[in-house]
């Protein structure tokens, strides 16, 4: 695998991160939650396709349904809860990203397809930490971009763009969800 194969297949797998972070930049995400999110999504991005490649089909199968599902229901309860405030202006946003746990299972829930990506990459004679290394930056980066473009399109749309913002999720949320 030559290191241009290397960064796309890590532009491929960052395109999720991405477009889901452009969503929650929408909603009013503080610099701490950036931070975290981004680390967060950087280093599963580095430890899946390493575990995929370790482990087994069918672990990765069941663990990667799984933690598909529980991603799609958070973000759909984000969606909905965005979409409503941006509505109603009465409550408070959610700040799953403050949460451990909803750092973790938002990580997981955009790192599977890295997971995937590491049961093949058994197959491949390709140096597995220099690419999970490089998978991790640029999904971290991709993360950073969404989150902060995210940021600056809720500047300029206000309020609105929570509701814009909670579509995205709940769009990605049915992609998780659907997909197959």
């Amino acid at each position: 695998m030559s290191l241009w194969e290397i960064f796309l297949l890590a532009v491929a797998l960052g395109t999720d991160s991405f477009s889901l972070c452009v969503g929650l930049g929408m909603g009013k995400i503080k610099r701490k939650e950036i931070i975290a999110l981004s680390l967060t999504v950087l280093v599963y991005h580095i430890v899946m396709p390493i575990l995929g490649w370790f482990a087994g089909d069918l672990t990765g199968r069941f663990l990667g349904k799984v933690a598909t599902y529980i991603g799609g229901a958070i973000l759909i309860y984000l969606g909905y809860k965005m979409i409503r405030h941006g509505i109603s202006q009465e409550e408070e946003l959610p700040h799953i990203t403050y949460n451990l746990g909803g750092l973790l299972l938002i990580g997981l829930s955009v790192s599977m397809d890295a997971l995937s990506v590491g049961f093949t990459l058994g197959t491949v004679k390709v140096n597995l930490w220099f690419v999970a290394l490089i998978t991790g930056i640029v999904a971290g980066v991709m993360t950073l971009s969404g989150l902060l473009l995210g940021r600056r399109v809720s500047k300029v749309l206000g309020d609105r763009a929570q509701i814009v913002g909670g579509l995205i999720l709940l769009l990605i949320a049915g992609k998780l969800i659907f997909r197959g």
